[in-house]
């Protein structure tokens, strides 16, 4: 397993990756009338070629329609903290902007505010499609001016992931569901104690691991706190974010007892940016992880092709959903995202990327996508599909827990406010900080990130 680069080397890479940006799209998005450049996420393992295989196939179906015309792809292949930098350096400039970019929900509000991407308005009220989009999902997409500026290609929601076969070996039962966060750790001591070589339980921890680290790992706990039907991050009365209470405090040693305990990976391995492609190809399918709190995507990483087949993932692999702290109600906790296609604003050839952005989005390629990707259908007319619903295992799972998902507060200061969660949980990781002092830590990076506009509850 690879160790944490030394800070030298990030920085290193850092500056690689924002000069490699500035030169990504050649000549620049306009060069041609008739091309348009699309760029996206690329696996950072080789085997993975679920998104690739996908817009080759649009490629071809759009180049078809649109006689004349052709796609260029400008995928990006880093963590997803990295790809963040790379992306925003591309889009700062028209000689580097793409026609059509993949962005994170949690991301886009602050690529808005920053007048990177352009209103998609006009083009959604003429296109009938759009009706079929669940109201959840337009929002994410929406900036604080009303405008929408990303469609949306799908939805996710995160549980625990277990292992069956680990569970058998350390007397755990095959349809475990855990009813509070004592019950996860118990789980996970129990696994230690008995399975030897195995790691217990895999909680996403630190800045490497970026946004999987504060929403598949921290706020599955925060949004796990309390009564649960306030943010318990953000408050939209008072549109302040909220400094570090007790819940916060709660997650934060949750963390640190995994970490303490050496009930989950290796420091160097848990702060490794690629550790998650460590998770999905080797200790998953090699049954060396008892637990794994994770998202609903990750049958993708499984499928025939991918270069980790696992055909009896279903077999072996069992779902439960993440409690409540003490298994107050509503029980369970799940956090959504999810990712949307927007055009630039200094993209050269805007009309012909939404033709693109409508050419993926047919009822007929949407389907194929949310079952290529494991994602969870933000089309009503596709998540009403039988086929859809018994394409894969695990999706009526996932799907159910959109009932009771959370959505980040996805509003400018977010990615700052993500980043000061992400130190925050590594110094307790680490043992630097004690909780009271990661918390504290974390309250004066708030104020310094929203201006001081931070409310204590």
């Amino acid at each position: 397993m690879p160790v944490r680069p030394t800070a030298a080397l990030t920085a290193l890479l850092t500056a690689a990756l924002a000069a490699s940006a500035l030169t990504a799209c050649g000549n620049g998005s306009g060069s041609s009338p008739d091309t348009i450049k699309v760029s996206y996420k690329q696996s950072t393992d080789n085997s993975v070629k679920v998104m690739d295989t996908y817009l080759a196939a649009i490629k071809k179906d759009f180049e078809k329609k649109y006689p004349g015309k052709k796609v260029e792809f400008v995928p990006i292949k880093a963590p997803d903290a990295e790809y963040y930098t790379k992306l925003q350096q591309m889009l700062r400039s028209p000689r580097t902007a793409p026609d059509l970019v993949y962005e994170d929900t949690f991301l886009i509000n602050s690529d808005i505010t920053s007048g990177y991407l352009k209103p998609l308005d006009p083009y959604l009220a003429k296109w009938p499609d759009w009706n079929q989009f669940i109201d959840t999902a337009k929002a994410a997409a929406k900036g604080q001016d009303g405008k929408t500026y990303g469609v949306p290609d799908g939805t996710d929601t995160r549980g625990l992931w277990f292992d069956k076969r680990v569970f058998k070996k350390a007397g755990l039962p095959e349809n475990w569901q855990p009813k509070n966060w004592d019950d996860v750790l118990a789980a996970a001591r129990t696994i230690k104690q008995k399975v030897p070589g195995v790691t217990p339980l895999n909680v996403y921890t630190g800045k490497p691991a970026g946004e999987r680290a504060t929403m598949q790992g921290f706020e599955m706990l925060l949004y796990g706190t309390g009564d649960g039907t306030s943010d318990p991050l953000y408050d939209s009365t008072t549109k302040k974010w909220i400094t570090a209470g007790q819940g916060f405090k709660d997650a934060l040693r949750f963390v640190e007892t995994v970490y303490t305990e050496k009930l989950g990976p290796d420091v160097s391995d848990a702060l490794d940016p690629n550790f998650a492609t460590s998770v999905n190809g080797e200790l998953l399918p090699q049954g060396k992880l008892g637990i794994d709190l994770d998202g609903s995507w990750l049958p993708q990483e499984w499928l025939p092709g991918s270069g980790h087949e696992w055909p009896d993932w279903s077999r072996q692999l069992g779902l439960a959903y993440m409690p409540t702290q003490t298994g107050q109600a509503p029980g369970k906790v799940s956090m959504s995202g999810g990712w949307t296609w927007a055009v630039p604003a200094k993209a050269g050839n805007p009309d012909l990327a939404f033709d693109f952005i409508r050419t993926m989005q047919t009822e007929a390629n949407a389907k194929k996508w949310y079952i290529a990707n494991s994602g969870i259908s933000v089309r009503k007319d596709v998540a009403a599909d039988p086929s859809y619903a018994s394409a894969q295992p695990g999706i009526r799972f996932f799907t159910d827990l959109v009932s009771s998902t959370h959505y980040r507060p996805a509003y400018p200061a977010y990615p700052k406010v993500s980043t000061a969660i992400q130190e925050a949980m590594e110094g307790v990781t680490t043992g630097d900080r004690s909780v009271e002092k990661a918390a504290s830590g974390y309250d004066d990076t708030l104020k310094d990130v929203t201006g001081g506009q931070v409310v204590r509850k």
